[in-house]
């Protein structure tokens, strides 16, 4: 039997996750509900959080931070997030995206969790609370390596640099149904200039992997170069490095592995989607 438990505060929730292997948080429900209206879970304790802080936004200055319980529409009514906007709307419907949170994004499974590859490619961290102790924040790729065995910890909030140019941060989603389709991939990247090379650049891919991956061998090619027509043929020659693409019911392995240097290519040269 499923029993639904309120919580006042983070601390709260926390504890009571950090001891009951069976309760489970819902955020937005988006994920959550689905296993519950289709027969998979059916016996434990799901929590609801209604602390303030796990829906506050903290984005007027060069550090940004998302509670866990904000809404994919809470980010697009915002406009200090202005450049996560392509993030956020690439999640379902408005009815979805009102509902979908930060927080339940960073859990999604592929080819779902595209929200979480742009976060990656801001080299965002996690903020995680086990029982009733401060949170620590956690580099998102450690958590998402590690997300399977991260239960018993909540997710409190998500934390990351604004962008010096919002025009350096760059997202796209490839679908089959537009605008809400599920991903055939996504692809985010960060690229910095200084002195009109790519300086740090961070790449990331969702549907490509189990979870989101950074594209490192994209990263390597465009590093310390001029964005040209050079460098982004060099990105995706290094294009599937490190990716491990399944066949669903949206795309083959062949497909994704076939169309990702194409839509690489075309979002780093700046091209219309």
């Amino acid at each position: 039997m499923l029993d639904v438990r309120s919580c006042t505060t983070l601390s709260e929730a926390a504890g009571i996750l950090s001891g009951d292997r069976q309760a489970v948080l819902i955020g937005g429900g988006t994920l959550v509900m689905r296993d519950v209206n289709e027969g998979r879970l059916t016996e434990g304790t799901l929590l609801r959080v209604t602390d303030p802080a796990f829906r506050r936004i903290e984005a007027g200055g060069g550090r940004i931070e998302l509670g866990a319980g904000v809404t994919m529409g809470m980010i697009l009514a915002n406009r200090e997030l202005a450049f996560l906007h392509p993030a956020a709307r690439a999640i379902g419907g408005p009815a979805v995206r009102n509902m979908a949170s930060v927080g339940g994004n960073l859990f999604a499974p592929a080819p779902y969790g595209d929200f979480t590859v742009a976060l990656l490619a801001l080299d965002a961290q996690v903020v995680l609370q086990a029982g009733f102790g401060s949170g620590r924040a956690t580099p998102l790729e450690e958590f998402l390596a590690a997300r399977e065995r991260s239960g018993s910890a909540l997710v409190t909030s998500v934390q990351f640099s604004r962008p010096a140019n919002p025009g350096d941060f760059h997202f796209r989603k490839i679908s089959r149904v537009k605008p809400k389709g599920i991903s055939v991939l996504s692809i985010a990247a960060h690229l910095p200039l200084a002195g009109g090379r790519v300086a740090q650049a961070r790449v990331a891919y969702g549907a490509m992997a189990p979870t989101p991956i950074r594209a490192r061998g994209v990263e390597r090619a465009l590093e310390g170069k001029s964005l040209d027509a050079a460098a982004i043929a060099a990105a995706k020659t290094g294009a599937l490095e490190g990716c491990r693409p399944a066949t669903d019911a949206i795309a083959s392995e062949w497909y994704r592995r076939e169309v990702l240097p194409v839509h690489l290519g075309r979002l780093l040269a700046g091209e219309p989607r």
